[in-house]
C-alpha cells in the first residue's frame, strides 16, 4: 500500500515549470528593491536604449537586453553603485500612425479632432498600450531599476529638450531655413537621413534630347526619374569634359513650356553616368540642389506634399501622381522624337520611409528646423583621431569617420502633432524667439499676439 505522505498530491506540477517560478520571484527581487540603485560606492551606469511604445520584443531587443543586464549585474556583484536605467520612447511617427489608423477604424479624421484632441486621445492609447514592451522586459528577467523608469515625454525630460534647443539655438547650432529634406509623401512629414531606407528597384533609365537655343544642336540627358524634368532649371557637365566644354554657358530650351536652361560646369557630375550630361532639378534632388546653390540655379518645386504635379506645370501635367506623370512626360518627350534610349529594368538604390516603406521624394518642403553640423561633427572626430575614443573592432573608426565626414545638417522639424514641440514663437510683428517656458509675449517687442511653431522635433533628437 503506498505511503500517503510520500504520495505527489494532485496540483504538484510534473516538472518544472519556469514561468510559475519567474511569476512567483521577479516581483519579490522588484519589491525587495534588489535592482534599484543607491549613490554609494564608484557608480556604474547604462541607459537601455529606449525602445518605441508601439514596439513588442523582437531577438534584437532581448539579446542586446541580456548583454546590458549581464554587464550590470556583474558590476553590482563587484561592489559598484549599479544603475541600469530604463526608459521608453514615444516615437513620433509610428505612435502618430497607429492612433491614426485606429481613429480611421471608427471613421474619424485626426484633423476633424484638432490637434489638442489628436494629442489627448495618444496619450490614452499610450497609457493602455504602451508599456507592453516594458512588461515583456520584466517577464526576461532583467536587472532595470523600474523604479526610475522614464518616458522621452516625461514633464522632466522634455524641459530637458526644451532647455537644449534653446542652447543650441541661441548659440547658433539650430537654425531654420529652405533646403532639400526627405519627404514622405505618405506620412507627409520630412525625415531625417537615418529614417530613410535605400532599397533596390527596379526602374528606368530614360535617356531624352534637350535642343540648344540658338542653333540646331542639341544635348542628350538620362535619368531614372523622367517627370522631374518638368522642374529642371539647368543642365550641368563636369567641368574637365571636353565633349561640352564648348556648350557651357550656351542654354538649352525646354519642350514643354519654353524655358531657356543654362548649361553650366560642376564637378559634382559625374562623367561616366549616361551621357556625362545631367539635367538639373534642384528642387527635387540633393545633389542637384547643391549644384543649383552653386550655380545660381532657381528652385521649381513641381510636386506637392502628396507627390502630385502643382499649377507650375503645363496644364496637360496638372495633378497627376509621380508614378502616372513618370509615364505620361515620358511619352509626350517620346511624341516629340526626343526619347534617345530606354533601358528597364534599370536596377538601383531608391530611398524609402523606414516606417511606411513608401518612396521617399526630395522635396523643398518650405521652412524647415537644421542642426548645423560642421561646427559639431569636427570635435567628434578629432575625439577618434587622437584616441580618447576607441572602436572594436578598429575597422569601424573608419566607418565613423566616413559618415561623420559626408554629414549634412540635419532636419529636426516634423510635420505631425505627437512629439515634442519646437519650442520656437513668432510675433504678428515678424519677430521670431525660442524659449524653455512657453511665454506670453514676444520676447522682442511685448506683443501678446505670438504662436508657436505647429512642427514638433525628430525623435533621434529628443530621445
Amino acid at each position: 500500500m503506498a505511503d500517503p505522505e510520500r504520495t505527489p498530491s494532485s496540483d504538484t506540477p510534473s516538472g518544472y515549470d519556469p514561468r510559475r517560478a519567474e511569476q512567483r520571484w521577479y516581483p519579490l527581487w522588484v519589491e525587495r528593491g534588489y535592482f534599484h540603485a543607491e549613490p554609494k560606492g564608484e557608480p556604474f551606469c547604462i541607459v537601455l536604449p529606449p525602445p518605441n511604445i508601439t514596439g513588442a520584443l523582437h531577438a534584437g531587443h532581448a539579446f542586446n537586453g541580456t548583454i546590458q543586464d549581464m554587464l550590470t549585474r556583474r558590476r553590482r556583484m563587484q561592489g559598484y553603485a549599479a544603475l541600469w536605467l530604463p526608459g521608453t520612447d514615444h516615437a513620433g511617427i509610428a505612435t502618430q500612425v497607429v492612433v491614426e489608423r485606429a481613429l480611421a477604424a471608427e471613421g474619424v479624421d485626426r484633423r476633424e479632432l484638432g490637434r489638442e484632441a489628436f494629442v489627448d486621445r495618444v496619450w490614452a492609447w499610450r497609457e493602455e498600450y504602451g508599456d507592453t514592451i516594458i512588461e515583456q522586459f520584466k517577464a526576461l528577467g532583467v536587472s532595470a531599476d523600474w523604479e526610475r523608469l522614464r518616458f522621452t515625454m516625461d514633464e522632466g525630460l522634455s524641459k530637458a529638450v526644451r532647455v537644449a534647443f534653446v542652447t543650441m539655438y541661441d548659440d547658433g547650432l539650430i537654425y531654420r531655413g529652405e533646403r532639400i529634406v526627405n519627404w514622405c509623401p505618405r506620412d507627409t512629414t520630412a525625415l531625417s537621413d537615418s529614417e530613410v531606407e535605400h532599397e533596390d528597384v527596379d526602374g528606368e533609365l530614360v535617356t531624352f534630347r534637350y535642343d540648344l537655343t540658338e542653333d540646331d544642336g542639341h544635348i542628350d540627358v538620362a535619368t531614372t526619374r523622367v517627370e522631374t524634368m518638368l522642374g529642371d532649371t539647368g543642365i550641368a557637365v563636369h567641368p574637365s569634359d571636353e565633349r561640352y566644354s564648348a556648350l557651357v554657358g550656351r542654354t538649352v530650351r525646354h519642350p514643354f513650356d519654353g524655358r531657356d536652361l543654362p548649361i553650366v560646369a560642376d564637378a559634382a557630375v559625374d562623367p561616366a553616368f549616361g551621357t556625362g550630361a545631367v539635367k538639373v532639378t534642384p528642387a527635387h534632388d540633393p545633389t542637384d540642389f547643391e549644384i543649383g546653390q552653386r550655380a545660381g540655379l532657381p528652385l521649381m518645386n513641381i510636386l506637392d506634399a502628396n507627390a502630385r504635379l502643382t499649377d507650375v506645370v503645363p496644364p496637360e501635367f496638372r495633378g497627376l501622381d509621380r508614378y502616372v506623370a513618370r509615364r505620361v512626360v515620358r511619352e509626350a518627350l517620346a511624341g516629340q522624337g526626343r526619347v534617345v534610349s530606354e533601358v528597364r529594368p534599370f536596377v538601383h538604390p531608391v530611398g524609402h520611409c523606414y516606417r511606411c516603406h513608401t518612396e521617399i521624394e526630395p522635396w523643398i518642403a518650405g521652412l524647415q528646423w537644421f542642426v548645423a553640423v560642421d561646427r559639431l561633427k569636427g570635435p567628434a572626430i578629432q575625439a577618434v583621431e587622437d584616441g580618447r575614443i576607441t572602436f572594436a573592432p578598429e575597422r569601424w573608426k573608419r566607418n565613423y569617420l566616413q559618415w561623420m565626414e559626408g554629414l549634412r545638417d540635419w532636419n529636426i522639424s516634423r510635420q505631425l502633432w505627437w512629439g515634442h514641440r519646437i519650442p520656437v514663437w513668432y510675433c504678428a510683428d515678424g519677430h521670431q524667439f525660442a524659449s524653455v517656458e512657453d511665454p506670453v509675449a514676444c520676447a522682442t517687442c511685448g506683443s501678446e499676439r505670438i504662436e508657436q511653431d505647429p512642427d514638433v522635433l525628430d525623435t533621434w533628437f529628443s530621445s
